[in-house]
């Protein structure tokens, strides 16, 4: 008897670990519910779950004391949802809620947004990361402004299949007029947006018309209910299952044997042994292993949390992105976006605000608002800043480069918030175009030569370089030190042209600091005052190149641009660029200036790489990352670099 009681247990346990099985591995479909106030969303999903059974009885009991006590003639489901004190006394939505059913064939979480316009922020909130969007239209009103605001927010936010509910059709007789004349016009509306699959079902929410089953009150309908949409839309389709992004999250290091990098496959697939890159360093490696905590898995896919541990002792932190060396995202400092403004007060563009995207964070202004759509017509309107709820395009300069892409091919890379950095508050929601590119800024040209003050004749040297590269034994050449505040470009290029000095090569070192005081002190910290300070120091180490010295620029100068009109100046493979390297926490402990520490404080000090922009080189000579290298060492790679180049001979060699 004690084995059969046995056997039956183990039965028992095992056909609940199949059944939990089988529910892991169901197919899950995120939606969210939009429209205006009083459209019926709560309603709705409330007759979702207590037609596909998903109520408690405790939880159905004290939505019918509640109906009784409010003098309700019908089960009010709208309590279901409405959960804040306020929502229930106002009978409105004011907060996102998430409801969690499943009927056999799939999964679903539905997050029930508000339909105030005040609450617009918490709807894109809860459409975020939704799959279907389902659009509620109250039959006797037809189509309003919160409507289309919201199918216009779906189409912004990528969402690939939007429903729009015709609700209480039973106030309207279930007309078929009605119906007929609401879908021509939010189609037409629609067809402007974009939305590549739209579907229109009339529903009554508060008495179940085609919610679960078929509605004879609704027999001039021959399309499916909603409930059967839901379980048979394909949402597979939707996911990028091609671009590997792995925003790293966290580094597991339990003990000394072991480092991973947790994170979740932001898209696209990865496998043991591939060979990847990681962002910003751009050191390469290959896969190790993908572990969980359920064992190691020989594929990890999009939406997976895994983690990644790498053949080589590769310095991966929080912020990195971990991708394929093939297929690298977009990685810059600038972009163009569409915004959601979220915040009580209006978009500043003279405020640094913190764009938080995937698991990187910096300071970043929002450099120029292109236009603001109007949502009722979908016209722009020419305006300087965004007030609550606004919709508009902007161009978003960022204090370091992110990895990012298209929202419209990935929505985890393609997507940020900006955070308020003195109330904390996420004021702005935010989906990436791409790269700022302007039409002047792409068709402009170049300029073959540097300009010159009109009516004035150039006059040649009077003894030429060359003759003078010939009689001191060495060639002349700009080496152009870039990188951030304290990341030690000073110091390298100080002891750099002492060894070059010993060794009889004729330097001049140009530093940022002492131009200030001098030849450039008319100028301030502004981009465009940045350029003309770049611009100078150009000029200046012009000449010195011209008269055969190796000229040692050391300036932060955080522009590519003007780092690019200053190696122009010189003819090619005499300029090299060094991207003197080191992270921001290091710098912060370094901070030899205090500028860090007053900059984090708020002192109002405009510091590069904190408050400001810096565009780091995509393709320098050298970059020298001074957290793990020190002065000697990097003093070796320049020179060994300067004779690798044919510059100065031996010259320096120890």
């Amino acid at each position: 008897m004690q084995v059969l009681n046995e056997a039956a247990t183990e039965g028992a346990a095992g056909a609940w670990e199949q059944a939990a099985r089988q529910y892991r591995e169901m197919d899950l479909l995120r939606l969210t519910t939009a429209g205006s106030v009083d459209d019926g969303k709560s309603t709705l999903i409330g007759r979702l779950l207590y037609d596909t059974k998903s109520i408690f009885e405790d939880q159905l009991e004290a939505i019918e004391g509640a109906s009784r006590r409010r003098g309700e003639l019908h089960l009010n489901l709208a309590l279901l949802t409405d959960g804040l004190r306020a929502e229930r006394e106002q009978n409105i939505t004011i907060d996102v809620a998430y409801r969690y059913f499943a009927t056999p064939r799939r999964k679903f979480i539905i997050a029930d947004t508000p339909g105030h316009v005040q609450y617009t922020r918490n709807m894109v909130t809860g459409a975020s990361t939704a799959e279907l969007a389902i659009v509620l239209v109250d039959a006797r009103r037809g189509v309003l402004t919160q409507s289309r605001r919201h199918g216009f927010i779906a189409s912004l936010l990528r969402i690939p299949h939007v429903v729009v509910a015709v609700n209480k059709m039973d106030l309207v007789d279930f007309s078929r007029d009605v119906y007929d004349e609401i879908v021509a016009d939010y189609t037409a509306f629609a067809e402007k947006l974009g939305i590549t699959d739209l579907t229109f079902i009339p529903i009554s929410a508060l008495h179940g018309d085609n919610i679960v089953s078929k509605s004879e009150r609704l027999a001039w309908y021959d399309g499916a209910t909603l409930l059967h949409h839901l379980e048979n839309v394909n949402v597979g389709a939707d996911r990028n299952l091609v671009d590997f992004r792995f925003p790293v999250q966290y580094v597991v290091r339990p003990h000394q044997d072991f480092r991973g990098f947790a994170g979740k496959v932001a898209s696209g697939t990865i496998t043991p042994g591939e060979e990847v890159v990681v962002l910003p360093s751009g050191k390469t490696t290959r896969v190790a292993a993908i572990e969980t905590m359920d064992g190691r898995l020989a594929e990890a896919a999009e939406g997976d949390s895994v983690v990644l541990t790498t053949e080589d002792e590769v310095d991966i932190s929080r912020g990195d992105m971990i991708v394929r060396r093939m297929n690298l995202p977009t990685v810059g400092s600038r972009f163009e976006a569409m915004l959601c403004w979220m915040g009580e007060a209006e978009l500043d563009p003279s405020v640094s605000y913190v764009v938080q995207h995937t698991t990187r964070s910096a300071r970043a202004l929002v450099s120029r608002v292109v236009y603001r759509v109007n949502v009722d017509t979908l016209h722009r309107e020419e305006v300087d800043r965004l007030q609550l709820n606004d919709i508009g395009r902007v161009e978003i300069t960022a204090s370091v480069p992110l990895f990012f892409d298209a929202y419209q091919l990935n929505r985890a890379t393609g997507s940020f918030i900006l955070v308020d950095p003195f109330t904390n508050a996420t004021v702005a929601a935010g989906m990436i175009r791409g790269p700022v590119q302007t039409a002047d800024e792409l068709f402009a040209p170049r300029p073959a030569a540097p300009a010159s003050s009109p009516g004035v004749v150039w006059e040649e040297w009077n003894v030429p370089r060359e003759e003078r590269e010939a009689a001191q034994g060495h060639a002349a050449a700009v080496l152009w030190f870039t990188g951030l505040s304290g990341a030690g470009k000073s110091t390298i290029a100080r002891a750099l042209e002492r060894r070059l000095f010993q060794a009889g090569v004729r330097t001049m070192l140009l530093d940022g600091d002492q131009l200030r005081h001098g030849l450039n002190a008319d100028l301030g910290f502004s981009p465009a005052d940045r350029a003309e300070n770049v611009r100078r120091v150009g000029e200046v180490a012009r000449l010195f190149f011209e008269a055969g010295s190796v000229v040692l620029c050391t300036f932060v100068s955080p522009y590519r641009d003007d780092r690019a009109r200053a190696r122009q100046l010189v003819p090619e493979g005499r300029f090299l660029e060094v991207h003197v390297d080191c992270a921001l926490d290091e710098l912060r402990r370094r901070d030899p200036k205090g500028l860090y520490a007053r900059a984090d404080a708020g002192e109002g000090v405009e510091l590069t790489g904190v408050s400001a922009p810096y565009e780091a080189p995509e393709h320098p000579e050298l970059r020298l990352d001074t957290a793990g290298v020190e002065v000697d060492e990097a003093v070796e790679a320049l020179l060994a670099l300067l004779r690798e180049r044919g510059l100065v001979a031996d010259a320096g060699r120890a």
